[in-house]
């Protein structure tokens, strides 16, 4: 495990002040004011309690909605929902990426599986009788799931840690599984039953139980937690990597656009695949600090090094104050925002509910090797 500083408290300091000061490794740690988690980057705004009673009722009457999901006849043909092909072998020399729907991603590759934010119930609500629900349900059942061998959470809002998956992938896998989960995270997890769970700070290293040669690692993003009315900000929140001997995978979980992505890449870049929320930005006058528009879902992409990138967090739920763009408008924006940076378009791409995708890794590349088991 690499040597990280704890969590830098700043209390009594705002979080621009404290992002004034960076470690003497030149990265942004996670910080702590009065015991609760701080974003640390100048640029983050939290919407006033104003916006969001505005946003909200924005939300319950429709205003500024421009949406428009349509019948489900039309979202089989525009937003299908297709069986995974779990049968296929991945090749040696390549990666196998699919999405599941919104930030839930099965990645496999060097003889490990990793599944990402897995949810496979109905609704993002602490409740199935209320809440957010799918327009697009999940394309298979947590039974239908091959080995899975890491989950990876990168925080614990209702459409990114789900209660009912999390139970039956551990019912399922039992202490097989190991979870990856950020600082302040593994209580609530041991209270369902999972044991093999590692909790992590902002750039802390762990190496996969019994396999030496992949290491998982908490990186940053900006966004914030909260699951109940008192817990805001007390579990950390962040991004992910994981690295083996020649494949290189981040996970942009659910972000706003800091400088934290080009610190990823120069440490542990250039990635063969990034999965990058591209979905939930409208409006910006609220969305802005806390979901990345596809334009800057692009500069992640260039931030990171990927040289592939996965569109995510998007065509999945309706989510409240969320999702007001229109449904399919993350998928064109994205090809629009690589065509203005002079970008192959086919290079962030995005996939049918259940579809898959090879990514082949080059068989001998000095640069993706770097750090891989150091």
């Amino acid at each position: 495990m690499a040597t990280v500083d704890s969590p830098v408290e700043v209390e009594g300091a705002t979080a621009a002040a404290a992002a004034t000061s960076t470690s003497s490794d030149g990265l942004t740690h996670s910080m702590r004011k009065n015991g609760r988690f701080v974003n640390p980057w100048p640029e983050w705004c939290f919407p006033s309690g104003t916006k969001g009673m505005k946003m909200m009722w924005k939300f319950a009457t429709g205003s500024g909605d421009h949406s428009n999901i349509p019948s489900q006849d039309v979202l089989d043909t525009t937003l299908p929902v297709v069986t995974p092909d779990f049968s296929s072998p991945v090749p040696e020399d390549g990666m196998k990426v699919t999405w599941l729907g919104h930030a839930s991603v099965l990645v496999q590759f060097e003889n490990i599986s990793v599944l990402t934010d897995p949810i496979f119930s109905q609704r993002a609500a602490p409740f199935q009788f209320m809440g957010p629900k799918r327009y697009r349900g999940p394309p298979c059942s947590v039974q239908d799931l091959p080995d899975v061998d890491v989950v990876v959470i990168s925080h614990n809002h209702y459409d990114h840690l789900d209660y009912n998956t999390v139970k039956d992938l551990h019912k399922r896998f039992g202490e097989r599984l190991r979870w990856h989960v950020p600082l302040g995270l593994s209580p609530w997890m041991k209270s369902i039953g999972c044991e093999n769970v590692v909790e992590q700070d902002w750039w802390q290293e762990e190496r996969v139980k019994d396999r030496d040669d992949i290491k998982v690692v908490l990186t940053p993003a900006a966004h914030w937690c909260k699951r109940g009315p008192t817990d805001d900000n007390l579990v950390l929140w962040g991004s992910w990597c994981v690295i083996g001997r020649r494949s290189r995978f981040f996970f942009g979980g659910d972000t706003g656009y800091c400088h934290g992505f080009k610190e990823i890449g120069k440490k542990y870049g250039p990635f063969n695949l990034a999965a990058i929320p591209i979905g939930a930005y409208e409006p910006r006058w609220f969305m802005k600090s806390q979901h990345v528009c596809p334009e800057e879902a692009v500069q992640i992409h260039m931030d990171v090094e990927a040289r592939m990138s996965l569109g995510i967090h998007w065509g999945t739920f309706k989510l409240i104050s969320t999702s007001f763009e229109g449904y399919l408008e993350p998928r064109s924006k994205v090809k629009e925002a690589m065509e203005a940076k002079g970008l192959k378009v086919e290079d962030f791409f995005t996939l049918d509910h259940g579809g898959s995708r090879v990514i082949p890794i080059p068989q001998a590349d000095p640069s993706i090797e770097k750090e891989t088991a150091t």
